[in-house]
């Protein structure tokens, strides 16, 4: 994927739907880690950026750049 650029409150979408059914998530920390929380239950998790850019289909909706 050439466009893995991705931003803080980005809603992207990960290779596997978390539990609850959701597989939307939002972008909540951005550094060497990521953390992301889910749309459906509002569940976070903490990934190393590597692997949170190996697990990343898509990039659904970026942020608003004037937030």
């Amino acid at each position: 994927m050439a466009d893995k650029e991705f931003f803080l409150n980005d809603i992207v979408e990960m290779r596997k739907p978390h539990p609850c059914g959701a597989n939307q998530w939002k972008i909540i920390r951005v550094g060497m880690d990521v953390r992301i929380k889910c749309i459906g239950c509002q569940h976070s998790v903490m990934l190393p950026r590597k692997e949170f850019t190996r697990k990343l289909k898509k990039i659904v909706e970026h942020a608003n750049p004037a937030e």
